[in-house]
């Protein structure tokens, strides 16, 4: 694969995920009547925009940060990493706290439904995965034999987090159009058409950032701290017994 193409794959991943947020803005501030912080459906807007914005579209900046910046050095490329996870976990919290706040002052019930569920875990997880990334790979202290052990859990949870929310909001989407408009839904409204693209395109970036991870093209080169977890990783697993230098 040429460079040419290399950038143009991630020329589309920024325009897919822009295109993300901006659909989700259109949706909820022209057909949902706007954004607002006083317990009406107007705060509920927050939620869907926030979550997009912050669990989709920044989570998976941060995820693509080390195939981006390959040659960078690995200190800034970690606080890039880390700062935009940041980001994405303050926007997801105000999302949540909209949501919540919005049920509490319009007495509805809280995480009764599958979209709930789903995105409660994504984002129980999320910060999870922010709080031990940050304590095994930014701050010194951790061996580098408990980080050789941790790096694959925190690849594999990387991937798996975007999918996570990915999944929460085609389920967060189809239950808004169900609650909002289901008796014009069948009916191609505009509205739900523009949401049904919403849910396409999260889905394409989604594959997109699965792409650019899967292709060696984009692998950041190895380095001596990352060749050393390797073989410490390596060590584990075959049953030996790591030094912690």
């Amino acid at each position: 694969m040429g460079w040419k193409l290399c950038l143009c794959l991630l020329i589309q991943f920024i325009v897919v995920g822009v295109a993300c947020v901006v659909l989700s803005g259109v949706w909820m501030g022209h057909y949902r009547g706007g954004f607002a912080w006083d317990g009406s459906a107007h705060q509920f807007n927050l939620h869907p925009l926030c979550m997009v914005l912050g669990l989709v579209f920044l989570y998976g900046d941060a995820v693509l940060v080390y195939r981006v910046f390959p040659n960078e050095q690995r200190r800034s490329v970690k606080l890039l990493h880390a700062g935009i996870h940041l980001l994405a976990l303050v926007i997801s919290i105000v999302g949540m706290v909209a949501v919540f706040d919005f049920h509490r002052a319009q007495k509805i019930p809280d995480m009764y439904s599958l979209h709930s569920w789903c995105g409660m875990t994504t984002f129980i997880l999320f910060c999870l995965q922010w709080v031990m990334g940050l304590g095994f790979f930014l701050f010194p202290g951790a061996s580098s034999w408990l980080r050789a052990w941790y790096l694959p859990l925190h690849v594999f949870w990387g991937v798996a987090l975007l999918a996570l929310a990915v999944g929460s909001s085609l389920l967060g989407i189809t239950e808004k159009l169900l609650f909002s408009i289901m008796s014009s839904y069948p009916l191609f409204d505009q509205e739900g058409v523009l949401a049904n693209g919403l849910g396409l395109l999260l889905l394409a970036f989604g594959l997109l950032v699965g792409f650019v991870l899967s292709r060696e093209e984009f692998r950041r080169p190895p380095h001596p701290e990352e060749e050393a977890l390797s073989v410490h990783f390596k060590t584990l697993t075959e049953g030996g017994s790591p030094c912690t230098p």
